[in-house]
């Protein structure tokens, strides 16, 4: 009787293919042919065989490699990605070659040299969904190589990969995460212009900061004002889904592709335009456009006085809502007609005080102290500006994270005293109730309070990034850290640009944390480091995460540069930067960073 048995085998699979081959060829065949077989022959197929592995086949713009070990597979498909970045260097963006990798361990069946199942197509599926330049690997793998590369993971979680029954949890290797913690390293960018974000399941815009038609460059915050009001007009919107004013602000000064801008900020509409302010008078044009056709939706100027400032916000917001969304209700129409303010006054210091805390991350202690004064200065004018007392808090909660004032009796019993005013005058502010909140929470230790005044911003404007995000981190000192990644995840989708976004990576890292995810946790925590090389809760959160994973030489790299930025730091004192509610979470951190070497 014939022997029909089928060889199988367990395979480390390698799948990669050219990133925009159709496009490449379309501009250029004959030379993307020769600059193909160039690379090639001068870099991929020697590096396979320097890794050990058999390539089964190509196609015109891909190939399928076997391997024995999936560390083999990682380690080639490192160097492929980094050769090919260096031979990049000095080419053009369009007219790179850029391979997709993607990397799976399993059960594959042997005929004829070809190889066949769901090993090989999961890897497929991985390359698929990999990045130009990246590589994507699945959870098996992830498992095989851990511990055994210098090469730090992102956790991307369950995947639905095309074909594939169950989703697959999948992971992103980082290419430069063998450099050096105490190595500043470049900012990288936070989208992927060619992956444009899924749009939202309702209507979606980003406002974009407004040109400062005033003929003087001081007046830039009140233009840059007068857009954040009108996001958070936007915002209190249930049925929109809006773009944070840090995303959309990273545009400003710069000519943009309006379809870009919707692939980069996953949005349908984007709304642009120019403040003019002379004498007493405003001037506000507005473009409403669709990122999808360039098409204008809405476009009008509106002009009035300057104590009609408020009105002329409600003129552009209420047009831009009748136009993506005509059916909404009236009574969020008019909610979102809240005024802040009856002082004009009041309200041009706040402006100055919300200008100065945007420039606080590119400055110094001076900015904060400078914004605290405009803030109580706002105050005095009006005594019931509620967004005006969170604010002074929040300034006290930065001046707390930098390390700027110590927690003497009398900046406790201030900062207590603004955010229960903040709280109490709040009615439906958002920005009062969660700056107000955090900073109980933060600074006083009334989680609890915190937790209860950021929830109830979030039910009144479900698009605050910056409350989901800090909603996040007080999820985290509760202990709840499944509901904190939540949190933090909508909170960078809602701010998917956000210069700071390296606050809710490290948030990510330390949910996971919590969770006992380790290696899940280090490498949200080295995402963070990727954005901020110095920040400091970062690299904690990576040497204690690294510790506890196993990776003690990572583990000290990131506590040297620690103790590098802040020599003061002892396991006795700790507690007075992590203020977790349950003494089990303080104990896990405790341990990882005395397992990386903090001394007692």
């Amino acid at each position: 009787m014939a022997d029909n048995r089928v060889e199988r085998r367990l395979a480390a699979i390698l799948a990669a293919d050219v990133a925009g081959y159709s496009r490449l060829m379309g501009a250029d065949e004959e030379g993307v042919l020769v600059r193909l077989k160039a690379t090639r022959k001068s870099l991929v197929d020697p590096t396979v065989a320097a890794h050990r592995g058999r390539i089964v086949k190509t196609t015109g713009d891909g190939m399928l490699v076997e391997f024995a070990s999936a560390v083999d597979a990682a380690r080639c498909a490192i160097a492929v990605q980094r050769g090919l970045a260096e031979q990049n260097a000095a080419v053009p963006e369009i007219r790179r070659l850029e391979y997709r990798i993607g990397i799976h361990v399993g059960d594959i069946i042997v005929d004829d040299n070809d190889i066949f199942g769901d090993g090989v197509n999961i890897a497929a599926r991985l390359e698929g969904i990999a990045e130009p330049g990246g590589v994507c690997i699945s959870d098996d793998a992830q498992r095989q190589i851990r511990g055994k590369i210098d090469t730090a993971f992102e956790d991307l979680g369950p995947q639905n990969l095309k074909n594939i029954a169950e989703p697959m949890r999948a992971w992103r290797l980082r290419m430069n995460a063998s450099d050096s913690a105490a190595s500043p390293s470049p900012v990288a960018p936070l989208v992927d212009s060619t992956h444009a974000l899924a749009l939202p399941d309702k209507p979606s815009i980003a406002v974009l900061a407004f040109n400062n038609m005033s003929g003087d460059p001081e007046q830039d915050y009140f233009a840059d004002g007068i857009v954040e009001d009108i996001i958070t007009a936007l915002s209190r919107f249930k049925a929109l889904f809006v773009i944070a004013r840090n995303s959309s602000f990273t545009y400003k000064g710069r000519a943009v592709d309006v379809k870009q801008v919707g692939r980069e900020l996953g949005v349908r509409y984007v709304l642009e335009g120019s403040v003019r302010k002379a004498a007493n008078r405003v001037r506000i044009t507005g473009q409403l456009i669709d990122t999808a056709t360039g098409a204008h939706i809405w476009a009008d100027r509106i002009d009035g006085g300057l104590d009609d400032i408020f009105d002329l916000q409600d003129q552009v917001t209420a047009s831009v809502v009748g136009a993506i969304a005509p059916a909404m209700e009236k009574a969020e129409i008019e909610r979102a007609k809240r005024k802040p303010t009856e002082s004009l006054d009041a309200y041009d210091y706040y402006l100055l005080g919300i200008a100065a805390i945007h420039s606080v991350f590119e400055g110094t202690e001076d900015a904060v102290s400078e914004a605290l004064r405009l803030f109580y200065r706002a105050i005095e004018l009006d005594p019931n500006y509620a967004s005006a007392y969170g604010m002074a808090a929040w300034c006290h909660v930065l001046r707390k994270n930098y390390g700027w004032i110590h927690d003497d009796a009398h900046s406790i019993a201030e900062v207590e005293r603004l955010a229960r005013q903040a709280a109490r005058l709040a009615k439906n502010d958002a920005v009062a109730l969660y700056t107000g909140g955090f900073a109980l929470a933060r600074l006083l230790g009334h989680l609890d309070a915190g937790a209860a005044l950021i929830d109830r911003a979030l039910a009144l404007d479900p698009n605050l990034a910056a409350a989901w995000h800090l909603s996040g981190w007080v999820k985290i000192h509760l202990g709840e850290p499944e509901m904190a990644i939540e949190h933090m995840a909508h909170a960078m989708r809602l701010n998917p640009l956000d210069p700071l976004i390296f606050g809710m990576q490290n948030g990510t890292a330390a949910a996971h944390f919590l969770a006992g995810r380790y290696d899940a946790a280090s490498s949200w925590a080295e995402k963070a480091l990727q954005q901020n090389s110095n920040y400091l809760p970062g690299i904690r959160m990576a040497a204690a995460s690294h510790a506890l994973s196993g990776r003690l030489v990572q583990a000290q790299k990131a506590l040297t540069r620690m103790r590098q930025i802040d020599p003061e730091l002892r396991i006795s004192n700790l507690a007075e930067v992590v203020p977790f509610r349950a003494a089990k979470d303080f104990a896990r951190y405790v341990e990882g960073l005395r397992k990386a070497g903090l001394p007692e």
